[in-house]
């Protein structure tokens, strides 16, 4: 990119690290006009660094890298506060207004009106445009106006409401390039305890292209199956993604929808690919449902170190462990497997599992991951599985996941493997009794607030 003269923006590159359909970075071209320069800038938050495991800060040092070379070199690195960094950056470069995607997580919002205030007070403006999913929080709501509460009708209403096409990326910018103040290295903090994929656009188009040319059409039949490659490892919304360059034929990748509408494997992709309904995370109150006290017997540690390092003696559930820390990642089948039984086996709360996902996953998602979790918890925040105390059984006889075990758990059978610390048949029934407990305490409560 290149070119000088005019009025600068300032795009602020946050989760959203592509150039294809960025709405933030479209709208910041076509603000600066023809002649104007674009300030791409991203600020490494040093509160959602410490909330991130060493995987996910490697994999987000190594993202803005991808982005500066699609950007011709002019990316800025800072490392502040936003609401100090932002104000900053935008003064130094002379800009009068800051775009962004918008961010619904509860840290976004207060992130971003503490740097609007700022900026504000500097005589700039933050210009919040779009998201970074298909389709924007908050837009996909019931007959009567509120969040749906179950998952099946939300998906269709999400649907049906459809998404714009990809967009290209903007031609013939200038970027106004600015010295950084920090290294992807000193993003990172430190090498990944686990082989993570190819970071960027690139990397994720590559997979994209990959899913879409032959494991699409086995979707239906393969993705429960953890000894395939039956899934496409995307996270969340993969719906914008390049399109061709002007003038290059027939589209390599266009969006997703667009390449499986004729295949197969159409339904089910898109199905798991809406977001979670609202309102996932944290928990809700009725969360202490979720089986009754847990966590408070004796050795609760132990059996968390033995779980997170899988080592439980239940194959299929250190498996996924392993595998988790090996690769930053775990097959969708086998993480309501090992979830259900820290819950429902070891009795151990789920914030405490959802925080050890977290810190490991490549793909961890705060919203994603704790709908998940209480999904499997059964927490009673109105998405529950179906019955909500449901206790994933571990199977004892391998068909598929014979393979899978057998290569994350090589050891599995062997004089060095672990007897199971647990008995399921019995932790099970305690499961059950727990959610009996818990159902009488609830009835008697809303008897006595009904009495008052």
């Amino acid at each position: 990119m290149g070119g000088a003269g005019g009025s600068p923006t300032v795009v602020w590159f946050r989760r959203d690290l592509r150039t294809a359909g960025h709405p933030a970075l479209l709208a910041a071209v076509g603000e600066a006009g023809t002649g104007g320069r674009v300030a791409p800038l991203f600020v490494a938050d040093d509160t959602l660094l410490a909330s991130s495991g060493a995987n996910r800060r490697a994999f987000l040092a190594a993202t803005p890298t991808d982005l500066d070379e699609r950007l011709g070199g002019t990316l800025t690195l800072r490392r502040d506060l936003p609401a100090v960094a932002v104000p900053a950056f935008a003064a130094e470069v002379g800009a009068r207004t800051v775009f962004a995607t918008g961010d619904c997580g509860p840290y976004g919002r207060r992130r971003d009106a503490g740097v609007s205030w700022a900026l504000s007070a500097a005589g700039c403006e933050l210009t919040l445009v779009g998201s970074p999913y298909a389709v924007p929080p908050g837009k996909v709501l019931n007959v009567a106006g509120t969040p749906f509460r179950m998952f099946t009708p939300f998906q269709r209403a999400w649907t049906a409401r459809g998404w714009p096409p990809p967009a290209a990326p903007p031609a013939g910018d200038g970027s106004l390039a600015r010295d950084s103040e920090i290294t992807p290295a000193e993003v990172a903090g430190g090498a990944p305890p686990a082989a993570l994929p190819p970071a960027g656009e690139g990397g994720a188009q590559d997979a994209l292209e990959r899913f879409v040319a032959g494991p699409v059409g086995r979707y239906g039949d393969e993705r429960d199956r953890p000894d395939r490659e039956g899934t496409s490892r995307l996270s969340l919304s993969a719906f914008r993604v390049d399109p061709p360059p002007p003038g290059s034929g027939p589209s390599r990748l266009r969006s997703v929808r667009r390449r499986l509408q004729f295949g197969a494997g159409l339904a089910g992709v898109l199905r798991r690919s809406a977001l979670a309904p609202p309102g996932l995370g944290r928990g809700a109150p009725a969360a202490r449902r979720s089986h009754g006290p847990v966590g408070i017997r004796p050795g609760a540690d132990e059996r968390f170190a033995a779980w997170t390092s899988g080592r439980t003696g239940i194959t299929l559930v250190d498996a996924g462990m392993r595998q988790l820390s090996t690769e930053g990642w775990m097959h969708n089948r086998v993480r309501m497997l090992t979830a259900s039984f820290l819950v429902k086996d070891l009795h151990i709360g789920w914030r405490r599992g959802a925080r050890h996902f977290l810190d490991l996953l490549v793909d961890g998602d705060l919203a994603s991951n704790n709908h998940g979790w209480q999904w499997v918890a059964g927490t009673g925040t109105g998405t529950d599985a179906a019955p909500s105390h449901r206790v994933f059984n571990p199977p004892q006889r391998f068909g598929p996941e014979g393979a899978y075990v057998g290569r994350c758990v090589p050891e599995a059978g062997g004089p060095g493997y672990p007897a199971p610390i647990v008995d399921h048949a019995a932790e099970r029934l305690e499961a059950l009794r727990r959610w009996d407990e818990a159902k009488l305490a609830l009835a008697a409560e809303a008897v006595g607030g009904a009495s008052r």
